[in-house]
């Protein structure tokens, strides 16, 4: 297999989640071993920082890398729809320090990268293939990857909420069933939280457009599925373990999130160093 890039240059705009500024981004061919780049275009000598599990420094609701004096937040939703492209090498230009909240899935990006299109680099592609068991446990929650010839993903979801409560899901994952049944699932919030969250200098630019939002009483908007919470908990886990490299294996969570994704993720990178 021969690494990848972009065929073509992809750009989109909109707000931050968390941020609620607006950022322009651009996605642009790389050559063969860069790798996944960010760049910010808005500062003096444009800084870049490597999309890597070594560069996590923070899961606070989102996942962010850091280097070279800047940070990257809330990039999964973005690496999730890289991951499954199977896109290797790509520089992501941006003018602000979070990627566009779109719907709250990873719908446009997946679109984004389907419009580009991937052309082949001459050098030797590099994926890994899981030869063990790795694991990390929390306090009843975990996250495991096992060999598996293929990529595969069961989650299983537990909210105390009753609307939500159990949710599992178990798939068998390719380009085709990523498209339809992960990319367009959103990102959800408790509506109680908000405030607290807005308080915190998060969620600023979360609507009803781009984050599903509960309360005691039911939805206030339409769900695309009706187990989209641990669909949207897929989407994220793929992007957080692209942090390690293309990954092929099978992944066992348990109310794992953007924490225990990473560790994973720094584990299984140090295991397949790049």
């Amino acid at each position: 297999m021969l690494q990848t890039t972009l065929r073509e240059v992809v750009s989109y705009e909109g707000v931050g989640l968390h941020s609620g500024k607006m950022v322009h981004m651009r996605l642009l061919p790389a050559g063969a071993d860069t790798g996944i780049v960010f760049e910010r275009t808005d500062l003096d000598e444009r800084p870049r920082v490597r999309a890597t599990a070594a560069n996590v420094t923070s899961t606070l609701r989102a996942t962010t890398i850091e280097d070279n004096g800047i940070k990257m937040f809330t990039i999964e939703h973005l690496m999730s729809a890289i991951h499954m492209s199977g896109l290797d090498n790509c520089l992501i230009e941006m003018d602000a320090e979070e990627p566009p909240v779109a719907d709250g899935s990873a719908k446009v990006f997946w679109e984004l990268l389907q419009k580009a299109g991937l052309k082949e680099l001459e050098a030797e592609r590099r994926v890994i293939e899981i030869d063990r068991t790795y694991r990390i446990d929390d306090d009843g929650r975990f996250v495991m990857v096992v060999p598996y010839d293929g990529i595969r993903v069961s989650f299983l979801s537990i909210n105390e909420h009753p609307l939500i409560g159990y949710q599992y899901e178990d798939f068998e994952l390719d380009a085709d069933t990523y498209g339809k049944e992960i990319a367009p699932a959103r990102t959800i919030a408790y509506e109680g939280e908000i405030d607290a969250l807005r308080k915190a200098g998060l969620g600023l630019g979360g609507t009803l457009e781009n984050v599903i939002v509960y309360n005691d009483a039911g939805w206030l908007n339409e769900l695309r599925y009706s187990d989209e919470l641990v669909r949207h908990k897929i989407l994220d886990l793929l992007g957080d373990l692209r942090l390690a490299g293309p990954i092929r294996g099978h992944v066992i969570a348990v109310k794992s999130g953007h924490a225990l994704n990473t560790r994973l993720a720094k584990e299984i990178l140090e295991a397949f160093p790049l």
